[in-house]
């Protein structure tokens, strides 16, 4: 099974080359033409643009093509892709885009006869040698046929311990999942964000109480031994307490926090849904915090107490 691979950035790189690896070629494409001449290198096929990738990969359809770019590139790479492509192949975003251009997508590509998955990837820099957990949308039948794709990037079962009192056995064990139809895996991978805009929020927080303590803690010391045992414990502290062994003060940081979409999406659903997300919510609002876009609002605070008691700025 080939497969054609659009987007090498940190993480399309990484996943056309655990493919290979896993014996499926990839023919690669990049606006960046020394990530494709790399992969080239590594055993992909390279093309110089999405005509050449679509005529590269082997006929007769279906072909696959994995799209792994930006939300807002997307369309014009879909765009593009449409015309040359032909009934019953299949278009995959890979991306953190809304669950409801995915939605949009499907269907115009549909009455094209084309097939369209959304598969929210989560994995980051580390999925090469990891695995990728997938959370995917789209029809049943195109997501079977492309299962050894999914169970070749996922995690596979053996990257955790099995669920005490879970009888239900399916591909969730291995780390990727058929959610629903169109928009259900970018709808999942939203949620997962919004987690983890959370999480990192609270480690953050709970590791500056301690650095401000009138004890003198190690931080990197704290952050390993919550590793081994603790109820706080997960991938995010590994990471925490690598950080923190390599520079304790991470003085090379700016401490400015961005935010790329998923997280604001996951507090506007949870709006629209009556939902209340108040720790996702102050986890978003931080990192507009993080980059300085709560300053006038803090000035006028400080304003606002001089001018009614004569409170100087400390």
């Amino acid at each position: 099974m080939q497969l054609g691979m659009i987007g090498l950035g940190r993480m399309g790189a990484n996943m056309a080359r655990r493919l290979i690896r896993g014996g499926y070629p990839c023919v690669v494409y990049d606006r960046d033409s020394r990530a494709v001449s790399g992969l080239v290198k590594e055993g992909a096929a390279g093309a110089a643009s999405l005509e050449q990738l679509v005529a590269q990969l082997t006929p007769p359809p279906p072909r696959t093509i994995w799209i792994m770019v930006p939300a807002g590139a997307v369309d014009g790479i879909v765009a593009d892709l449409a015309p040359r492509l032909a009934k019953h192949d299949v278009v995959i975003d890979g991306g953190n885009s809304f669950y409801g251009d995915a939605v949009r997508r499907a269907r115009q590509l549909e009455a094209q006869g084309i097939q369209f998955l959304d598969v929210g990837t989560s994995g980051g820099v580390h999925g090469l040698e990891r695995g990728y957990c997938l959370m995917i949308g789209g029809p049943a039948a195109v997501v079977q046929r492309l299962d050894p794709i999914f169970r070749t990037l996922a995690p596979g079962r053996e990257s955790a311990a099995a669920t005490a009192g879970r009888a239900k056995a399916g591909t969730a064990e291995a780390g990727y999942l058929h959610c629903g139809p169109a928009g259900a895996g970018h709808f999942v991978k939203m949620v997962h964000n919004g987690i983890e805009y959370g999480l990192m929020a609270a480690y953050a927080e709970g590791f500056n109480i301690l650095r401000h303590s009138k004890y003198a803690l190690d931080l990197p010391d704290v952050a390993e031994v919550w590793r081994r045992g603790s109820v706080v414990s997960s991938w995010l502290l590994d990471l925490a307490a690598r950080a923190l062994a390599r520079q304790p003060d991470l003085a090379k940081f700016s401490g400015e926090v961005s935010d790329s979409g998923e997280g604001r999406w996951t507090i506007q659903t949870a709006i629209e849904a009556g939902v209340p997300a108040p720790v996702l919510s102050a986890a978003l609002y931080e990192r507009f915090t993080s980059r300085g876009e709560g300053d006038f609002a803090a000035k006028l605070l400080s304003a606002l107490r001089f001018e009614f008691g004569g409170h100087e700025e400390a």
